[in-house]
């Protein structure tokens, strides 16, 4: 009689385990990503929603509507535009410090920044000072910011095993969605109030929930360790190196293409989760519907980056990040036509393209793809400054120029849908010049 032994080799028992990222370890060091990022951009983006909704009327209030609602968006361009300058202080150090760090440094700041805006005093009260303390204030969020991202893509890749990276690496962009949707379901729920009250005091306390999130993120975080490529690098690499002029003057080119490829995810978010909200409700859409509705398309981006990330690690970041821009290309016209429906339904259709299937199968790779780009001992400066100048040049500006661009065209949007698309086709020509860094050994450049 012949018996089927239940036994598994001890050698696939242990290579199985090595390419898993369900161990006790794992699980913390990616939960520490996601929930990290999800509080850095909670508060990131809940600025962004209050320059769309409130800022105009509250900081700005004694000029032309359209002219406010500008200046509203100036404000929230000068974050963006302070993020590669966070990327590159915090990189800098989270290279030659280590990267945890820098993580727990970057979140307290921006917690205590986001907290200060909501007890800010407004125009009324203090004058020409509430404005600019806004902008001061800003700029914390933006060089906090600036060095999470980097910190918690690379603590999540640096542990995870080579096969699976690309999905490690996606759960701090996960993270960027998932902290929308906190932002925005926290914001629709004070909308509600009567318009006087919520302007009055309603927004702010979203704002002073951060502290809260913070004390939860900084439990989780300190329990992670330091990556293991990065004890390595200490072992190994010279201390004299300065990162940040390393990445100019020997990966140029990579930090320029990876730039120009990250903008293609940002100029939709720019445009769908700012702009386009602002549009709408100007044009009699309901602000708590559109609000809503908002949240559930950073929902439909989560799952988008889950399923596109996944696949990156089978064939590659750059044939599923090309597939996200073609889309992209192809469907700004009709995103852009249901805006113009002025109806919370084309609204919904159209931020659910954008943000479930463009936004969500570009940047689902991304994170992976920008640390490939750069070795270990500029990983952080490098991966961040692409990071996040691609978001300053696609997000942080976008309202701006398509308000500028509706303006110019007379209220009509084919304008905005022109830019939209040629970004896209840059971006994908961009990703094409780049080499592909699924199958690269992270762990062989050291030197």
């Amino acid at each position: 009689m012949t018996m089927t032994s239940n036994k598994t080799n001890p050698r696939q028992g242990r290579a199985a385990r090595e390419d898993s990222l369900n161990t006790s370890a794992m699980r913390r060091i990616l939960a520490s990503s996601f929930i990290g990022s999800a509080i850095e951009f909670y508060d990131f983006v809940l600025y962004a929603m209050a320059a769309s909704l409130v800022f105009n009327k509250v900081f700005f209030a004694n000029i032309p509507p359209a002219v406010g609602l500008f200046a509203s968006f100036g404000t929230l361009a000068v974050g963006y535009a302070a993020r590669p300058v966070g990327g590159a202080i915090f990189g800098h150090f989270g290279d030659r410090l280590g990267r945890k760090g820098c993580l727990i440094v970057s979140m307290v700041m921006m917690g205590l920044g986001t907290a200060s805006i909501g007890l800010l005093p407004t125009t009324a009260q203090i004058g020409l000072a509430a404005p600019i303390l806004l902008v001061v204030l800003r700029l914390v969020q933006g060089i906090a910011v600036g060095g999470e991202w980097g910190g918690a893509m690379l603590v999540a890749l640096e542990h995870a095993p080579s096969k699976r990276r690309g999905f490690a690496a996606s759960f701090a962009n996960m993270g960027g969605p998932a902290g929308a949707v906190m932002a925005t379901l926290m914001v629709s729920a004070f909308s509600v109030m009567p318009r006087a009250q919520f302007l009055a005091w309603g927004w702010r306390v979203p704002f002073l929930v951060s502290l809260a999130l913070v004390a939860v993120g900084l439990v989780i975080r300190l329990k992670v360790a330091e990556t293991p490529l990065f004890l390595e690098l200490e072992k190994t690499a010279e201390k004299k190196r300065v990162p940040l002029l390393e990445v100019f003057t020997k990966y140029p080119k990579n930090l320029i293409l990876g730039t120009l490829a990250g903008m293609s995810s940002y100029t939709v978010q720019g445009l769908m989760t700012v702009w386009a909200i602002a549009y709408a409700v100007d044009h009699g859409v309901s602000q708590t519907g559109v609000l809503n509705v908002k949240a559930v398309g950073a929902m439909l981006t989560i799952v988008g980056i889950w399923f596109a990330a996944r696949l990156s690690d089978r064939f590659g970041r750059r044939p599923v990040m090309l597939a996200g821009m073609i889309a992209g290309a192809v469907l700004a016209f009709p995103i852009l036509w249901l805006l113009q429906t002025h109806t919370l339904l084309g609204f919904a259709i159209g931020l659910f393209l954008a943000n479930g299937i463009i936004q969500g199968v570009i940047f689902g790779p991304f994170g992976a793809y920008v640390a490939e780009l750069f070795p270990t001992r500029i990983r952080y400066t490098g991966a961040s400054l692409t990071y996040q100048s691609s978001s300053t040049l696609g997000a942080g500006f976008t309202p701006l120029i398509a308000s500028s661009l509706v303006l110019l065209a007379g209220g009509s949007l084919w304008l905005v849908g022109v830019a939209w698309a040629l970004a896209f086709v840059v971006a994908a020509v961009c990703v094409m010049a780049t080499k592909e860094g699924r199958t690269a050994d992270l762990s062989g450049d050291m030197r």
